[in-house]
């Protein structure tokens, strides 16, 4: 769990220019790994339009943000991004997307998954308006936030969780069966990042 008296660092709130990136990172991965830039990944990806964003603006949103997201893996994960199944791929951009968004990450750690370990398996707006409304005592960034940017934040969330295949159309939370390959590169770290999905598999550093 976070502890709050030392959560002073804002959250970032830009992650709606999309929702998990599968598709684009999968062709995003393979370019660092060759080039080893994100800066060219990110060139790359706007001068061909390899996104096939209707815009221009929006292909530039849209390749920064998977540069961004995919940034926070490392290269053993970008590897086997490259190589992995959709389950697989799907649990590595969620993971992805909870460590390059403090937010995300905390509402996966402190409300998905321990709803899911409590069995008490279902998952709403109501959850996530109350979350937010916890984290805002200590987030003026969240107390600030319009209706408008609080509705957009929160559907592109559950967005990322329903294409992660961690929540169902009803609510219900989807228990995340990561393969041994995506438990050992998240169980690289510590604590195990295996936290951020709904799974009772027991790692180190986890519970």
């Amino acid at each position: 769990m976070v502890n709050e008296d030392s959560a002073a660092e804002r959250y970032a709130l830009s992650f709606t220019s999309g929702a998990l990136l599968s598709r684009e990172a999968v062709i995003a991965a393979p370019l660092y790994l060759r080039e080893r830039d994100w800066a060219r990944v990110r060139e790359l990806i706007r001068e061909n339009n390899l996104l096939q964003s209707r815009t221009t603006s929006s292909g530039f949103r849209l390749a920064r943000e998977v540069a961004q997201r995919l940034a926070v893996l490392t290269d053993s994960e970008l590897e086997l991004l490259t190589e992995a199944t959709a389950t697989e791929r799907a649990h590595l951009m969620w993971v992805a997307a909870c460590r390059r968004y403090t937010l995300i990450g905390d509402f996966a750690e402190e409300v998905v998954r321990e709803r899911f370990i409590l069995l008490t398996p279902n998952l709403s707006y109501d959850h996530f308006d109350s979350f937010i409304r916890g984290k805002a005592l200590w987030h003026s960034e969240l107390a600030d936030l319009k209706d408008s940017t609080m509705q957009k934040i929160r559907s592109t969330v559950f967005q990322m969780l329903t294409e992660a295949s961690l929540l169902s159309g009803r609510g219900d939370i989807l228990p995340a069966v990561p393969s041994e390959r995506v438990l050992d590169a998240l169980d690289a770290h510590t604590p195990s990042d295996v936290r951020f999905l709904p799974t009772t598999v027991k790692r180190s550093g986890t519970r």
